[in-house]
Parts: structure tokens; C-alpha cells; sequence
């Protein structure tokens, strides 16, 4: 990809991270933090990877995106308006009563795949996808995103060892590695340390990746499957809350809802980030 493809998506990315905070703060509810860390992974997953549009969201050979940890749903939310299935004036009723819009993903709104949010879910749900892919011959790809304290759940394992057994390397898993859950550190509130080991061992081919790099994620995905007959794991390291300075790597704002002030500052930071990005480009 040129670099000048490469600067329009990082472009997108700070976007996308504004518009999070703001329907977040209109809202008055939402999981920033796990929102901000998955920017980068959908951002690069539905603009350059996946082959799924609004055109072709009923046709039976397009990708499949099922975001398993689907509490941080505003990150979801935004890139699908972002691509055209729904305008983007619809965010505006996040978490209001009667709208779709709600707070873990609902096939009530358009391009979403599965309902998802009862953690340790979606993986199953992307095995059975993938193999239901190999069994009917089709083409399609299924791609699923999970937390890093998700997998705590033990049928996250279960389902990785049937995605070895039946050799599904049309699936993705995504881990957003960001190192915080909503109680601590990953590590202090059940240790999942030597990841790319267990991964293995369990049968995929492993890669590990900057999630918050758009160059490294494009790099990755560019080489899918990584071995033929494994299922892919990407293991994404992240920073949670990434993008505004007081909100990176603190737990307290697994869901938490910035006051003015903190509005007003995040918003500056991302803005000043938008223009040091043209700065470091040569452009404005």
C-alpha cells in the first residue's frame, strides 16, 4: 500500500476516535477504553481487508466480522456508519430508549453479523462460521476480535481446538491485547501469561503485531493464511484507551464517560494529532 494510503487511514483512525468519545459523552455511557485500543484493528479489518460491503452484506461468499468482545461496541458502531450502512446521524441515539444502537452488537443494526457480548461467545460462533464455510464450499473469510481478559472463558478453548481439528485457515482470531480488564491488569486477575505459547500449542499459526500500528496491521493481514490447514491468530498488542494521553493504560476507564473538561482535552489532543500527522507528511 502507498504511503499516502497508509496516512489516509491513520487520518481515519484519530477520526474514528473522536467520534467515539462523542457519542460516548452524549450518551452518557460507554466502554471507552476497550473502544480506543480496537480503533486501529477495524479501522485497517473493514477499509482494506474485509470483502464485505453494504451492497454485498447478504451475499452468502462475503467476510465475516464477529466481535466477540462486543462491550466496546462504539468502536464497531462507528466504522459500519463510517462505510455506509447506516447514516451516521443513527449514533446519535446510542444507548437511547427504543434504538438499535445499544450497548453490545444487535443484528438489528445493519452489518452487524452476530448478537455478541456474553464473553467467550464469539470465538465459537467464528469456528462454526469457518467451518460451516469449508463444508459448503464458499469463499468466505471469518474474522473475530477478542478481549485479552475474555479469555478467562474456558470455551474460548474449546473452540480453539476444534478450529485446529478441522483445519479452518479461512478463520482469523484477533486478540486486542491491551493488558487491562475491568477489574486490573490481566496478569493480576488471572495470569494468561506466554499467549503466542498457549496459541500454539493449541494449534494455529501465531503472529504477533503493533495493533496500534496501521503500517504492521496491514503488513500481517497482507499474508493470510499464515500456513495452510492452521487456523490464524494475531496477537495485537494494544494500548488501552489509545489516543488521548490521560486515558491510555488506566483501568478506570474500562467504561467510564468523559466530564467536559476531559472532553474538551481529548478532543484537543486528537486534533493536535491530526495536524502533527499532515506536519510529518508534508501535508495539510
Amino acid at each position: 500500500m502507498s504511503e499516502k494510503n497508509v496516512q489516509e487511514l491513520e487520518r481515519k483512525s484519530i477520526q474514528y476516535r473522536k467520534k467515539i468519545l462523542s457519542i460516548i459523552k452524549a450518551a452518557n455511557s460507554g466502554h471507552t477504553g476497550g473502544s480506543l485500543s480496537a480503533v486501529d484493528i477495524l479501522n485497517v479489518l473493514y477499509n482494506e481487508v474485509l470483502n464485505v460491503s453494504p451492497d454485498t452484506f447478504q451475499d452468502l461468499n462475503r467476510d465475516r466480522y464477529i466481535q466477540s468482545k462486543g462491550h466496546s461496541v462504539e468502536v464497531l458502531y462507528v466504522v459500519l456508519a463510517d462505510r455506509g450502512f447506516y447514516d451516521e446521524a443513527d449514533l446519535d441515539t446510542l444507548n437511547q430508549y427504543q434504538s438499535h444502537f445499544i450497548g453490545h452488537p444487535t443484528r438489528k443494526v445493519n452489518g452487524v453479523e452476530q448478537n455478541t457480548g456474553a464473553l467467550g461467545h464469539g470465538l465459537p460462533i467464528a469456528v462454526g462460521t469457518a467451518l460451516a464455510a469449508k463444508k459448503d464450499g464458499r469463499s468466505y473469510r471469518v474474522f473475530t476480535l477478542l478481549g485479552d481478559g475474555e479469555l478467562e472463558e474456558g470455551s474460548n478453548w474449546e473452540a480453539s481446538m476444534s478450529a485446529a481439528h478441522y483445519q479452518l485457515d479461512n478463520l482469523t482470531v484477533i486478540i486486542d491485547y491491551n493488558k487491562l480488564q475491568i477489574s486490573g491488569p490481566v496478569e493480576t486477575v488471572t495470569g494468561i501469561t506466554n499467549l503466542k505459547e498457549k496459541f500454539t500449542a493449541f494449534g494455529y499459526a501465531v503472529r504477533e503485531v503493533d495493533g496500534n500500528s496501521i503500517e504492521d496491521l496491514l503488513e500481517v493481514f497482507s499474508h493470510l493464511p499464515f500456513e495452510s490447514g492452521k487456523p490464524n491468530l494475531i496477537l495485537a498488542h494494544t494500548t488501552k484507551g489509545k489516543g488521548v494521553s490521560f486515558i491510555e493504560n488506566q483501568v478506570n476507564w474500562h467504561h467510564h464517560v468523559p466530564t467536559d473538561a476531559e472532553f474538551s482535552i481529548a478532543m484537543e489532543e486528537l486534533d493536535a494529532a491530526k495536524l502533527a500527522l499532515g506536519e510529518r507528511n508534508g501535508t495539510w
